[in-house]
């Protein structure tokens, strides 16, 4: 029988399980990671106000050390989203999460600017791959029914780890000191090890590589599991799934008559979002030490605020984006999240109140986009290029979370925080106007039907 199994009936009873305990306990696990990865790419932001009286570091060089970790995000996104379509889902996500977990240990150990400049780098490479790497393996779980629920509740987690490093840098930092942001940003190694024990490969990815007996093997303990866990059948099987192409795997196909539309639009939407989203986090810190001259354990506090209202966002947007579609939530909370940057730029930045408030309510809209991108991303490739393209995908973030704290850096000192938030507000007016020109629905339909 396993010699008569096609891509298309692996994707038909991937389709038909039901929403059971097996499917939570994959986010649970896939979810520690991605708090964690959340929780390593900002710790720098937090521990930042001491390491520039320590150091005695520049704008510039503020700039530079946020950026450096963003540098390596962006050659890992491209290099594990390109790994995980030849050795797996699985096996390309443990190593992403050895590499930061191991990583932010020896960060703790950094004993100049120089050293933390490099190892931020080495540590980026692992953050930058386990994200679009766990995104694709979701979204090949999910069924295609409520799928942008089911995404985002897992997704939620990232914009918890970017709340949970805010709330912890206001302990830890002042009293344990700036190492143990890092030492905690290590618990992942465990996990790594549960992933590759606990967790199936991808069935659809199985298939996709010709691997259909291992697929079919896999696809049926997961049913078993689901049936026992769930205590009651499997339903029959969907309507026909569309026939599913046969080719390899190929970066070209990024750029071809089908996917040239999504790639650019969707690349356009990671980089205007991310520039406002890690631009505004990674900046905050210094800006309310630095600029309104506050005490650490008051930036600190002061900062908290915007990623713990982050959360009440992506909890919103995981309920509603299956109701109002991808396109047009994307769309408003670009243009929405514009105006209280405009705002700021046009000369209401002049207090720490009012910049926590403005650009609060910026982050409300903006990061929803920040966190719905990776299942969007997901959903508009085929199995065969799923990772490779978010992974590409995720990279024009990365770029965006390079140069964004770069080009703070230079515009703060000449065209003070005005020119900053001026800069943030029309790069999420043109993330808007892009979304709703080039944009592409997706909501409710099964990945097979969106991408041949």
């Amino acid at each position: 029988m396993s010699n008569a199994v096609t891509p298309e009936q692996i994707a038909a009873r991937i389709e038909r399980l039901p929403l059971s305990p097996w499917h939570l306990k994959l986010r649970v696990i896939m979810g520690i990671a991605l708090f964690f990865d959340a929780f390593d790419a900002l710790a720098i932001a937090y521990v930042l106000p001491v390491l520039i009286g320590m150091w005695k570091l520049a704008p510039g060089q503020i700039g530079l050390l946020i950026s450096a970790g963003f540098a390596g995000q962006l050659v890992g996104a491209i290099f594990f989203g390109w790994l995980a379509e030849r050795i797996g889902r699985i096996p390309a996500a443990v190593w992403t999460i050895g590499t930061f977990s191991v990583f932010s240990i020896v960060c703790a150990f950094a004993w100049s600017y120089d050293s933390m400049l490099v190892l931020r780098f080495i540590q980026g490479l692992g953050l930058g791959g386990e994200v679009p790497i766990a995104a694709a393996y979701i979204g090949e779980i999910a069924k295609a029914d409520r799928r942008g629920r089911f995404f985002l509740l897992y997704q939620v987690v990232f914009a918890i780890g970017l709340a949970a490093v805010a709330v912890a840098a206001t302990w830890v930092v002042p009293h344990l000191g700036w190492q143990w942001m890092f030492y905690i940003g290590a618990v992942p190694a465990v996990i790594a090890l549960i992933l590759r024990r606990m967790l199936p490969e991808s069935p659809r990815w199985l298939a996709s590589r010709g691997r259909l007996e291992e697929a079919d093997r896999t696809l049926r303990s997961i049913e078993d599991e689901v049936s026992r866990t769930s205590g009651r059948a499997l339903p029959p099987l969907p309507a026909a799934i569309p026939p599913i192409s046969r080719s390899r795997a190929r970066w070209a196909e990024l750029f071809s008559s089908i996917y040239a539309r999504r790639t650019f639009a969707v690349w356009v939407m990671w980089f205007c979002s991310y520039l406002v989203t890690y631009g505004i986090a990674g900046w905050l810190p210094t800006v309310y030490r630095t600029v309104f001259k506050l005490p650490v354990q008051q930036s600190l506090q002061y900062t908290m605020v915007t990623p713990v209202v982050g959360v009440v966002a992506a909890l919103a947007c995981a309920f509603f984006i299956d109701y109002t579609g991808r396109k047009a939530w994307f769309g408003a909370a670009f243009l929405l999240g514009s105006i209280p940057l405009f705002v700021l730029s046009q000369g209401a930045a002049g207090s720490a109140f009012n910049v926590m408030i403005l650009s609060t309510l910026s982050w409300f809209f903006i990061t929803t986009i920040s966190l719905g991108l990776y299942l969007y991303s997901a959903e508009i490739y085929p199995t065969r290029v799923r990772a490779l393209g978010t992974g590409t995908g995720t990279a024009w973030l990365r770029f965006a979370s390079i140069i964004g704290p770069f080009v703070v850096g230079m515009i703060l000192p000449a065209g003070g925080l005005g020119g900053v938030f001026l800069m943030f507000a029309i790069a999420s007016l043109v993330g808007g106007i892009v979304t709703l020109l080039f944009g592409m629905e997706t909501r409710g339909r099964v990945l097979e039907e969106l991408s041949p």
